[in-house]
């Protein structure tokens, strides 16, 4: 690696329109990397980035983007392929509907500015297009960066998370345009991450700091890559939001690890706590203890205790069923499932509920058309087949687990 990177100059008549835009530009192994901070929903970002590919010539272009991310900008009807079934057969549920929650929540912003989401990335890869240059996917996977981050914090901190993106479908507040170009103030960004750093660091982490490193990483690797081919690049445009910005460029001219092994290790799913696991086996265990006590006193006593445990569990099951507007028979698959979860406790009970869902209810061309539309506003979610499908196999999880606590204090108090 060539010693000292370099920041190289801005080129001489750019508008005041697009130098008002948070770029950096620093040099490294011989390669000029042009970092653009662009906000995902704002018009300036889109003409910065027309601009820019316009004024000046690159070697690559770039983007924020996974390749499902790309997938499904570049073909809107990919969301046809989704296969419910091996979504909730692998218990992916939850984390397709906080995808969801995530696109959505953008694209009601974009909804209210009169503008595509990722508008500005779209812009990025059709330009590069229209120049025959190379596109280069940087970003991480999203259901990689939300795992690692879920397993990162506590409890509390994972309660957080879900009521905001629950927050964020139900509250209908506008967001003034002016606010979001805000977003590229370099003081005022960096302010609002330390202050979202000092609340949770380890959130921080995962999405943000690791980020920037992988994508600087995958930045370095891809630069590597075409060297090889004996057509190295020299200029390089990366379209980012505005966040990323300074991370990046701080990363770029400090990253001294192998970009492969560096993005392998964050992209790696650290294991998660042990102690969900072990609460919920400790109070199956009790529960389990108080009922065979029960029926030490007397099998009336246990036989109440039973009845307790399944209707509790079943009915708090069914109730989560019925709350996300599943069939009768989902509700029904819920309760006769929820008292049978102690002895398979790597099947989660909304898995049952979810599948008789999809069987009865089997998504349409015209749901797999409009998911991305319904889900915007919170009632779409219980219109369309494929998202009210995901809520049944989480308000059915819920309502199991209240049934448990019910089950269990209702049990202990018998006992007691």
């Amino acid at each position: 690696m060539q010693a000292p990177n370099e920041l190289s100059d801005p080129p001489a008549g750019m508008s005041e329109s697009l130098a008002a835009q948070p770029i950096a530009r620093i040099v490294r192994d011989g390669v000029e990397y042009v970092l653009l901070g662009t906000a995902h929903v704002s018009r300036a970002s889109v003409e910065a980035v027309r601009e820019i590919l316009d004024r000046e010539s690159f070697d690559a272009v770039a983007v924020e983007l996974c390749e499902p991310r790309y997938k499904s900008m570049r073909d809107p009807a990919s969301f046809r392929n989704l296969d419910l079934f091996q979504i909730i057969r692998q218990g992916k549920a939850g984390l397709v509907a906080a995808n969801l929650a995530l696109s959505a929540f953008q694209r009601r912003l974009a909804e209210q500015f009169g503008i595509e989401p990722g508008a500005e990335m779209k812009a990025a890869i059709d330009g590069a297009e229209a120049r025959d240059l190379p596109i280069w996917l940087i970003d991480r996977e999203v259901g990689i960066t939300l795992k690692r981050a879920i397993r990162s914090v506590g409890f509390l901190e994972r309660l957080g998370i879900i009521g905001g993106l629950a927050g964020s479908l139900i509250t209908r507040e506008d967001v003034d345009e002016s606010e979001i170009e805000k977003l590229k103030e370099g003081d005022m960004l960096g302010s609002m991450f330390s202050e979202f750093a000092k609340e949770s660091p380890p959130l921080f982490e995962a999405l943000i700091a690791e980020r920037d490193r992988y994508m600087t990483a995958r930045l370095r690797e891809e630069s590597d890559a075409a060297a090889s081919t004996g057509k190295p690049v020299r200029r390089v445009l990366a379209v980012i939001g505005a966040g990323h910005l300074s991370g990046i460029e701080q990363a770029i001219a400090a990253q001294a690890e192998a970009p492969g092994p560096l993005q392998k290790a964050l992209a790696e799913l650290p294991p998660g706590s042990p102690w969900p696991k072990r609460i919920g086996f400790a109070v199956f265990a009790i529960i389990a203890i108080a009922i065979a006590s029960l029926f030490y006193r007397g099998a009336e006593f246990g036989a109440d205790a039973l009845w307790i445990w399944v209707l509790c569990t079943g009915i708090g099951a069914a109730i989560g069923t019925f709350a996300a507007g599943g069939h009768p028979l989902s509700a029904l698959a819920g309760f006769i499932v929820a008292p049978l979860k102690p002895f398979r406790p790597g099947v989660p009970v909304g898995a049952a509920s979810a599948g008789v869902e999809v069987w009865i209810h089997r998504p349409r061309v015209a749901d797999f058309d409009s998911l991305r539309d319904d889900v915007i506003h919170w009632t779409g979610w219980w219109k369309n087949r494929i998202s009210r499908t995901l809520l049944v196999f989480v308000f059915t999880n819920l309502g199991m687990m209240f049934g448990t606590w019910v089950a269990g204090f209702r049990i202990i108090k018998s006992l007691l």
